[in-house]
């Protein structure tokens, strides 16, 4: 937290808008939308509220297919199927661990065509029914810019709408430009592990005026204009209240040096480990500008004397400190188990290689000393 939250938290209270609606929550959409670039904003209480009412809006029904990248947290794929529908994972690609723009065009043409895909987590295929996926859900994986206007240029070839997940990427740049701004709508989230936060929370983001007018009725459970209590539609208790909000607000105003703070701990770890051989970063493709919300490494044990990347994590635990392997992909989740895949190898040998490293923006250089200390160790060995 910076200075200000606490000072409008108490403006909320003392202005007695504690419910979703007042001050602070339009502020806080009018600061999003002037940062993110991008004409409407409606806060919700968490990035998964707005993927679900991103796919409700498009109309997404039981039987339809999603198409969403494999390699990330289950949030991005569980609104496919809250709504019954079914989703088709991507695999990544090597330069941005993102949705890899030939995979999803294979994606595409299974769905059109009524072609077979691999099976996830069984060793068979299986066959869709001929029809247009509804929706493309690409992420920014760590806050690293998806290519996303190749993937914007296959859904507009094949007039598919894009839900775009910048769920852990505010602040990151394509070619200049924001993530979250590309597609039919971008998502953000604010949950506690996030760059800025509002202990938890989210945004839907659009150009289009009428999806974020109609998610803010949905949100707020569907209510009729009318004297009494009148719903014509089912709705939902997705709404931002304005304390939280008002956390937002002054979230808003440090954004940009929590995107520094990330970056200098990215900066941290590539100096650290630069002439460690097996040990390798994700680096910014031409035009990227990423955030660096989590540093990640990939390790090799057959260019390290055998050190995995496992073994590296529960050495930094026994020195009490955290760490995590890379997402594990939706299509090696079980209660994914038999849905369509397009590839999954890289995202595999992401999963199986991949360690996320400690990244807080509020990390000391006595926290830095004792990560370096234990790294050290490890991999001196």
């Amino acid at each position: 937290m910076g200075d200000l939250e606490p000072h409008f938290v108490r403006q909320a209270f003392e202005s007695n808008w504690i419910a979703p609606l007042g001050p602070f929550v339009d502020n806080f959409e009018a600061a999003l939308q002037s940062y993110v670039g991008v004409r409407h904003a409606a806060v919700l209480n968490s990035g998964t509220a707005a993927i679900h009412l991103a796919l409700k809006m498009l109309g997404v029904q039981p039987g339809d297919y999603v198409i969403c990248q494999s390699l990330t947290f289950s949030a991005s794929a569980n609104p496919i199927r809250y709504l019954g529908a079914t989703p088709v994972f991507v695999d990544s690609e090597a330069d941005t661990w993102n949705m890899c723009p030939d995979a999803l065009e294979e994606a595409i043409e299974a769905c059109i065509k009524g072609k077979s895909l691999n099976a996830a987590g069984k060793d068979a295929s299986v066959s869709l029914k001929a029809q247009m996926p509804k929706a493309i859900i690409p992420v920014h994986l760590y806050g690293m810019p998806a290519r996303i206007d190749a993937i914007m240029a296959i859904a507009k070839r094949h007039k598919i709408p894009v839900i775009e997940d910048a769920a852990e990427s505010i602040g990151s740049k394509y070619y200049g430009r924001q993530t979250g701004s590309f597609g039919t709508m971008g998502i953000l989230s604010f949950n506690g592990n996030k760059i800025i936060t509002t202990s938890g929370g989210g945004a839907l983001l659009s150009d289009d005026e009428g999806y974020i007018s109609r998610a803010r009725f949905l949100a707020t459970q569907a209510r009729d204009p009318a004297p009494h209590y009148q719903h014509s539609h089912v709705g939902y208790n997705y709404r931002m209240s304005n304390v939280l909000a008002a956390i937002g607000c002054g979230q808003m105003k440090v954004l940009d040096s929590r995107v520094c703070q990330r970056r200098r701990n990215f900066n941290f770890y590539s100096r650290l480990l630069e002439n460690h051989s097996g040990i390798t970063f994700l680096l910014e493709p031409e035009g990227a500008f990423s955030n660096r919300w989590l540093t990640t490494i990939l390790v090799d044990p057959h260019k390290n004397g055998g050190i995995s990347c496992d073994r590296i994590r529960l050495c930094l635990d026994a020195e009490n400190i955290e760490s995590r392997p890379l997402w594990k992909p939706m299509h090696l989740q079980p209660v994914y188990k038999g849905f369509p895949t397009a590839r999954g190898k890289i995202a595999q040998h992401l999963f199986k290689h991949g360690l996320c490293l400690p990244s807080g923006s509020g990390m000391t250089d006595d926290d830095r000393s004792r990560i370096s200390d234990a790294l050290h160790k490890i991999l001196h060995k």
